[in-house]
């Protein structure tokens, strides 16, 4: 299977989506952070001197998925009709759970969207419990699902 960000010399290239239809398209994506006890308690109780974390890497994740195309240099520009972002708590395993979901009208997917803005928002939750624990493990980063598009998850 070859890439479609190479072309036959190898070299790197934007792909051409023009010819495709503009479709309704979401993906979804999820991951986790780790956190000691004591970051944990902070990370949830909604006050820390920086602010609420979850609120604070909430909006983080969203503005992330707004400059997905900033971030990753073959992605495509894409104009985003929503992007949601969930943050939950996993006692058991002593961890947040961030879910996203970036809705759009385009020719190609958003589930890069959908990656960035898991990334980002477990990363601003490790920037403003660093302080607390530095020993906080981001893990289970995936794409959760992909619709509108001609290769669905």
């Amino acid at each position: 299977m070859s890439s479609t960000h190479l072309n036959k010399d190898g070299t790197a290239r934007m792909v051409d989506v023009g010819a495709k239809p503009v479709t309704a398209r979401s993906a979804s994506a999820t991951g986790k952070i780790h956190l000691n006890d004591v970051a944990l308690k902070v990370a949830i109780s909604n006050n820390t001197p920086k602010g609420s974390v979850i609120a604070v890497a909430t909006v983080a994740a969203i503005s992330a998925a707004k400059r997905t195309s900033d971030l990753i240099p073959l992605c495509h520009n894409l104009s985003l009709d929503k992007v949601e972002v969930k943050f939950e708590l996993d006692e058991k395993n002593s961890a947040l759970i961030c879910t996203a979901t970036a809705k759009t009208h385009a020719r190609t997917g958003v589930e890069m969207e959908a990656l960035v803005a898991v990334h980002i928002g477990l990363l601003t939750v490790y920037d403003m419990c660093k302080s607390m624990d530095r020993k906080m493990k981001m893990s289970d980063i995936q794409l959760i699902s992909k619709t509108g598009g001609t290769h669905n998850v």
